[in-house]
């Protein structure tokens, strides 16, 4: 499909996929992205409380992995949001959840201002809001749009200098911001929207059915808790290192 309008049978074949039932191979990935996020995050709290070595934590190949599985879980989400038609009220749940998240680890010292969760609240609900506008772009030159998008908005918010402090939301902070988890507006959002795309054909059932009947074990029923293990992870981490500390120091 090339334009942005629907035919008839297109629409059907899409409401006959948001009605599947859930796609492992989505799940699987996502829990995938969620399991390398938890110790990505456990060998930070390592060299954070317990002195282990800054390497294990920030090497060039966990620096480049780091965006990968992020932008994976993004891109997931974006797909997923092609099975709703409630991204305003999901949205505005996954934005309700990251306020509490950057207001326990303000009081913790160690704030998220605007992590990954903060950038899916939002893009679900700038989604789910502007949607039509997104249906309307051509499918063929969507994903060419999109790639380029994330490619210029990384550039322009690394290397085009704005003196405001106010719109670090956007990927522009000043001397003296910090957050622990950082996902802004550009370029992420357009990893979202690229997922949309993929989601447009994968939502219609245009793919093989060996995408839909794949099987696999343990990542779908992580990716299905996703979003609860984002919020207890870091806490439950903590404890541990926590413990671990205590342990080793109270000797």
């Amino acid at each position: 499909m090339s334009g942005g309008g629907e035919s008839r049978e297109e629409k059907r074949d899409a409401e006959r996929g948001a009605k599947r039932k859930r796609i492992e191979l989505i799940d699987a990935l996502r829990g995938f992205s969620v399991v390398l996020m938890v110790i990505h995050h456990f060998l930070y709290d390592c060299v954070e409380f317990l002195d282990a070595p800054r390497w294990l934590f920030s090497n060039p190949v966990f620096d480049i992995l780091h965006y990968i599985f992020a932008g994976l879980f993004i891109f997931l989400s974006g797909i997923s949001s092609m099975f709703s038609r409630g991204n305003v009220k999901r949205g505005s749940k996954v934005v309700a959840v990251a306020i509490a998240i950057t207001i326990v680890t303000y009081i913790m010292d160690m704030p998220i201002l605007f992590g990954v969760l903060h950038l899916l609240g939002f893009s679900m609900l700038f989604f789910g809001l502007t949607r039509k506008l997104w249906e309307a772009v051509p499918k063929k030159a969507a994903p060419v749009i999109y790639i380029a998008a994330i490619i210029g908005g990384s550039l322009a918010t690394k290397y085009i200098a704005f003196e405001s402090k106010y719109i670090w939301m956007l990927g522009w902070t000043a001397p003296g911001f910090v957050s622990y988890d950082y996902f802004p507006i550009l370029p992420w959002i357009f990893v979202f929207l690229l997922g949309t795309w993929a989601g447009y054909y994968i939502a219609g059932n245009r793919l093989h059915a060996g995408f839909y009947d794949a099987k696999f074990p343990f990542f779908p029923s992580v990716g299905r808790k996703a979003l609860l293990i984002y919020v207890l992870h870091q806490p439950a981490l903590y404890a541990i290192v926590m413990g671990i500390r205590f342990v080793l120091y109270s000797r």
